[in-house]
């Protein structure tokens, strides 16, 4: 028996055929199942060698789990590609709001941004009159810092001088006057890269019991696989999802009795606003994790790259390291803290430039020693990235010719934003079988899906995670790629879905009707 995609002119269609019989449709379940097989060698495949190699690999790495995303993307192309020949569906393209990419999502770039990129890349453009005169200043000056000219130069590994310099003016602003050292900044290719550095500084892999990091569930999957590949253990720590998603210090000690006898917790990792879940953090929050990493003399690691994203009537983003500064000694001079930001979450959301910083606090100087010696592995920071971040922390202002439409530009962006926010919750809160808390903050909105008895009976018997499936069906029906709760980290017995608001109102209006065609159709074939 063989599994093969045939085409009839009016549908195409995953088939089951044998000598035996005549071709019939393979159901959505079997068809998943079998790429998921797809995606592993087949016995034939794995010779000696082959094994040989596989035992060889770090074993720290052979225990990253695979994202649940690999399904999904793998079927997302077969679509696009089916769609492509003309197949006929219910829907004519595939919405993907997965990722927080507000680019694919509809979103125009900054016109300021790219034109001061433009003129990096092509120097020419500086004596255009075709471009502001601030435009071109700014792209001059740029310019004038990178050897030789040239945007294709390396730079040195903290980033370039000038561009640190203003990184660390920026915090000041923004924490009130509380100073920031350039030495203490570094460039880097993008922010999770940077907290990848400092988990391996963090983490020895010698050590007995292994280490570990307090990570919260729901969180991004890419921190937990940081941590698994180098050794050392996530120890999960639950939101409230009851409270909105709240971080609640007693959870905190829970989590750390939890280790004990398992793994020595050497950090604790905080995410705000927080992705999935879209909650902000108050103050007096903040202070008590503070005055708990202070007792547990753990570092913290905080993940502030959706500052700019917060909507809340009642919230407000505050740094860790402005709360930390401002509850005073011993703590403000003992807690150490790494901070990270990224051009990829700001307003302007160019997720492919790849660069963000990090800001280190309390570290004793020896130890920054080694941090820099680290990053020098990797040279530096790619430049154009490394100037999209000071474009987005040094924005036009008002009088200079830029300004007016990049204020114009911004403000859209907020507005859509605001508008898909109270959109989003709505709809979601007006499906049955749909909950969502209130939105604070950050690019997700994350769903808990009530899902039947019966459809978790189906997804085991496919060999999928229920909302994994649920995603798949999803996928398939609707056109709609969103991420599965699974991936991310839920309580057990709950089920989540994740999708970004960072799009276009219309393409929000679109993902919100497939979504409500969907569940209602879903909750009717299950009732």
């Amino acid at each position: 028996m063989c599994v093969m995609v045939m085409s009839n002119g009016q549908s195409r269609r995953a088939l089951v055929c044998s000598s035996s019989s005549e071709p019939r449709p393979v159901p959505l379940c079997v068809m998943l199942q079998c790429f998921k097989r797809l995606q592993q060698p087949s016995s034939c495949q794995r010779t000696l060698s082959a094994l040989d190699s596989l035992y060889e690999i770090n074993q720290n790495v052979r225990n990253m789990k695979p994202l649940e995303y690999s399904i999904l993307a793998g079927r997302l192309s077969q679509i696009k590609e089916e769609l492509r020949q003309g197949v006929k569906k219910p829907y004519q393209e595939m919405l993907d709001v997965y990722m927080g990419d507000p680019h694919k999502g509809g979103v125009k770039p900054l016109s300021f941004v790219r034109q001061v990129l433009a003129a990096c890349l092509y120097p020419e453009l500086v004596n255009s009159s075709k471009l502001p005169v601030d435009v071109r200043q700014r792209a001059q000056r740029l310019l004038s810092r990178c050897d030789g000219g040239s945007v294709g130069s390396y730079t040195a590994t903290r980033g370039i001088p000038e561009i640190v310099l203003r990184v660390s003016e920026f915090i000041t602003r923004r924490d009130g006057g509380v100073p920031s050292n350039p030495e203490n900044i570094f460039l880097s290719p993008g922010s999770q890269w940077s907290l990848s550095k400092i988990l391996n500084a963090l983490a020895n892999p010698e050590s007995s019991p292994r280490n570990g990091v307090l990570s919260p569930v729901p969180c991004h999957n890419t921190t937990a696989m940081s941590v698994t590949g180098l050794g050392a253990d996530v120890v999960p720590y639950y939101l409230s999802e009851e409270q909105g998603w709240e971080l609640q210090v007693e959870e905190l000690h829970r989590a750390l009795e939890s280790a004990k006898g398992v793994c020595n917790p050497v950090a604790l990792y905080v995410v705000n606003p927080g992705n999935p879940d879209g909650h902000v953090q108050s103050r007096k929050s903040m202070q008590e994790v503070i005055r708990f990493v202070s007792e547990k003399r753990l570092f913290l690691l905080a993940d502030e790259v959706y500052q700019d994203y917060v909507f809340g009537e009642n919230s407000e983003f505050l740094s860790y390291k402005r709360v930390l500064s401002e509850m005073g000694p011993p703590l403000s001079d003992t807690v150490e803290l790494a901070s990270f930001h990224s051009a990829s979450k700001g307003l302007m959301g160019e997720c492919g430039l790849r660069t963000g910083y990090m800001e280190l606090v309390n570290l004793d100087p020896a130890v920054m020693k080694h941090i820099l010696t680290m990053f020098s592995t990797d040279t530096c920071a790619p430049v154009l990235g490394q100037i999209a971040l000071d474009l987005m922390l040094n924005p036009p202002q008002p009088g200079e010719p830029s300004y007016p439409l990049y204020h114009m530009e911004t403000q859209n962006i907020k507005n859509t934003l605001a508008g898909n926010v109270k959109r989003a919750v709505e709809v979601v809160n007006s499906l049955p079988g749909l909950c969502c808390q209130p939105l604070e903050g950050g690019a997700f909105v994350f769903p808990r899906v009530y899902l039947p008895p019966s459809f978790i009976q189906k997804a085991k018997k496919a060999g999928l995670e229920p909302d994994t499936f649920y995603c798949c069906r999803l996928l398939e029906e609707a056109g709609l790629l969103v991420g599965p709760g699974f991936e991310y980290g839920q309580k057990e017995g709950t089920y989540h879905i994740r999708f970004c608001i960072l799009t276009s109102a219309e393409i929000m209006e679109e993902v919100l009707r497939r979504l409500t065609c969907f569940q209602k159709q879903f909750m009717k074939e299950f009732s």
